[in-house]
């Protein structure tokens, strides 16, 4: 670049209009000139300073906080401007930003020593130089405060977010604490303690898939020697069934302990109040008979429920004969199944709900009644209870912590 258009670029600078051009002329040959690369520092935030720049070609960024998350851009310097003024201003001479090289770069350097002299020379700099100041200062304040409300337009954004994240967790708290009392309330409607008289023992077990489900049992006993055993399963999960289950435990309960002799009356009684009551889609199908401790007869109603399995003594396994059965809350009168089976010594009846043969394997294989049978082959020695848990611990091996879709119950009754 010759001289003359080097001057060009001094006279284009702001601070230099008043000076003189030959005079100008005379204080470019007496600058030195350093050349920097793309990522150079010319100079970083807080170091000593005794030295201003004044850029003849490329382009520099002037940041606060370089290199660091905190990182601000200030402004952008081209051909004709320059950095590191305040430096010279400032009484510790500290820089107060740092400078990178944008684009390769080369700039005049100007001493200290020859700042001053500059000044004494031509005091009318001072003047440009504080007016300089005043714009960059000016327009350093304006861009602060649009980051600075970009910042809180941002924190108050994080603080909502939170906000509301906090409310879901409080209600999601809220709504777990419910779902377990209302978990406690179903365990206490089933049965703590089972009978268990010189004839028969009893077993059973069931897990929900959720925290409350829809499926029920009971084994209670009535009057005349007789043991009343129920089993349900809402066709549903959830809060909704758990209501629904509740309502028609207490139901059949109440009818089995009226009086009535038979299973079909119960179970007709129960459908016809529920009907009634009944506003919603929701049915549940039940399986309710009662068990003559003194004939061993068994004598049931089947409203839409799984046939149970009877397990005789020699490991054979049988499911019942059954005929069409309606579930109960769908339509009144309702047709049911009703049947007696004679369980002689060592037989075990196992009555279960359809999540026992929908439960599936990570390969998406249901369990499947037949898988039910042959594993229950196996336990003719066992008793009721232990049936039941066999059957259930080896249902969850199989399952292999797969989902499970549907609540499971078995209830099982052993002859001794």
């Amino acid at each position: 670049m010759t001289k003359k258009k080097e001057g060009t670029v001094f006279l284009n600078i702001p601070l230099f209009h008043e000076v003189p051009k030959l005079e100008l002329y005379q204080l470019i040959n007496e600058l030195p000139l350093e050349n920097f690369k793309e990522g150079d520092y010319v100079f970083r935030e807080g170091e000593p300073g005794n030295s201003l720049y004044v850029v003849m070609s490329g382009q520099l960024d002037v940041v606060l906080a370089a290199d660091t998350s905190d990182e601000m851009f200030l402004r952008n310097c081209g051909p004709g401007e320059y950095v590191g003024e305040m430096s010279l201003i400032m009484p510790k001479g500290k820089r107060t930003a740092s400078v990178r090289v944008q684009k390769p770069s080369r700039l005049w350097v100007m001493t200290r020593d020859k700042f001053n002299e500059c000044l004494k020379r031509w005091p009318y700099l001072a003047y440009a130089m504080v007016e300089i100041l005043s714009e960059r200062l000016d327009s350093s304040n304006e861009s602060a405060f649009n980051d600075l409300v970009a910042k809180n337009q941002a924190l108050q954004k994080a603080y909502d977010e939170l906000k509301a994240a906090q409310a879901q967790l409080i209600e999601k708290e809220r709504l777990e604490r419910e779902l377990q009392v209302a978990a406690d309330i179903q365990l206490s409607i089933l049965p703590d303690v089972l009978p268990d008289t010189e004839e028969f023992g009893f077993g059973a077990r069931i897990l929900p898939a959720r925290q409350v489900g829809g499926d029920f049992y009971d084994v209670f006993s009535l009057e005349g020697d007789r043991i009343g055993i129920l089993i349900g399963d809402v066709a549903d999960k959830g809060v909704p069934s758990a209501l629904f289950m509740a309502r028609t435990h207490a139901f059949i309960m109440a009818a089995a302990e009226s009086g009535l002799t038979t299973a079909a009356s119960v179970m007709q009684l129960v459908n016809l109040h529920i009907t009634r009551l009944q506003k919603s889609t929701q049915f549940v199908t039940v399986l309710y008979g009662i068990l003559d401790l003194k004939t061993r007869i068994f004598s049931y109603a089947r409203a839409g429920h799984e046939p149970p399995l009877i397990l005789h003594a020699d490991g054979s396994v049988e499911r019942m004969a059954h005929s069409a059965g309606m579930a109960l809350g769908l339509w009144d009168p309702i047709t049911l199944d009703e049947r007696t089976v004679t369980l002689t010594s060592g037989d075990t009846l196992l009555l279960y709900t359809d999540g026992m043969t929908d439960c599936r394997n990570p390969q998406g294989e249901p369990f499947g009644l037949e898988r039910i049978k042959t594993i229950l082959s196996d336990l003719s020695k066992y008793n009721a209870q232990k049936a039941c848990d066999t059957l259930l611990e080896t249902l969850q091996s199989y399952q292999q912590g797969s989902k499970q879709d549907d609540d499971v119950t078995l209830v099982s009754v052993k002859a001794k």
